[in-house]
């Protein structure tokens, strides 16, 4: 049997939403596989709604939007590309689909435009195949999910626009690019821990077995796992004697 991908579409009330409406309305053809979500604007789509589309069998995800000057929020397709440019990142390192999401502008009056990213996008999703569903990946995805959820990322994503558009007290902008590695410095930090509250979930492990799991060095994995011990995630278990202290969650 032939591949029908299954797509997520998050649409633009005023652009991307009006232009799938045209072309309808012009009988433009394209294939069906697109399930969409109407949101006021481009801006509002969650980067973790990514990850929990995959993990829910999606395919591939569509986010389309008004072009970049014409948004009825004045930024927010701007705040969207800067989202989904980290979260693209994110899923280009781990290997998990960064190839099966799009970002994309479509106008009001630009119904053929909207049929043709949907026959594109699809064909593209249909040469991939299905979306991978090992252990491993669905792993990666739930951390990556829980990473962007947490209000660490949360704050920072928030509050980037802010740190590069207004001056301080001092008259001073924070340079985009320092923002940008720190914002993506914090969600690998917090990746790798999410990655390591999954892996206990299962077992208890020792440090040398959660860097290997992590492909990380012993002494990249040790800061993750002092971090997490801090905050109360994990602790030790002191049920089995062994020569190396093992993990588990608290």
């Amino acid at each position: 049997m032939s591949f029908e991908p299954k797509i997520l579409s998050f649409l633009c009330n005023w652009c991307a939403y009006a232009g799938a409406d045209l072309a309808g309305i012009s009988r433009f053809q394209y294939p069906p596989n697109t399930r969409v979500i109407r949101v006021m604007c481009s801006g509002r789509v969650d980067p973790a709604f990514v990850p929990r589309a995959f993990l829910a069998g999606f395919d591939g995800v569509m986010i389309l939007g008004c072009h970049p000057g014409d948004c009825h929020y004045i930024s927010g397709n701007i705040q969207a590309e800067r989202k989904i440019a980290l979260l693209r990142k994110v899923l280009s390192d781990e290997g998990v689909g960064s190839e099966r999401l799009l970002l994309d502008w479509v106008s009001a009056g630009e119904g053929q435009r909207f049929a043709e990213l949907i026959r594109g996008f699809t064909e593209q999703i249909r040469s991939l195949g299905p979306f991978p569903k090992t252990e491993e990946i669905e792993g990666k995805l739930r951390a990556i999910r829980t990473s962007l959820e947490g209000e660490k990322i949360r704050w920072m994503v928030g509050k980037a626009p802010e740190l590069m558009e207004k001056e301080n007290v001092y008259g001073e902008r924070t340079d985009p690019e320092r923002v940008r590695e720190v914002l993506e410095t914090t969600l690998r930090e917090e990746l790798c821990k999410n990655r390591i509250m999954g892996f206990l979930e299962a077992a208890t492990m020792t440090a040398k077995e959660i860097s290997d799991k992590l492909n990380l060095s012993l002494k990249e994995t040790l800061p993750h796992l002092v971090s997490l011990v801090g905050e109360g995630r994990i602790g030790f278990d002191t049920s089995e004697e062994s020569h190396y202290p093992r993990y588990v969650r608290s």
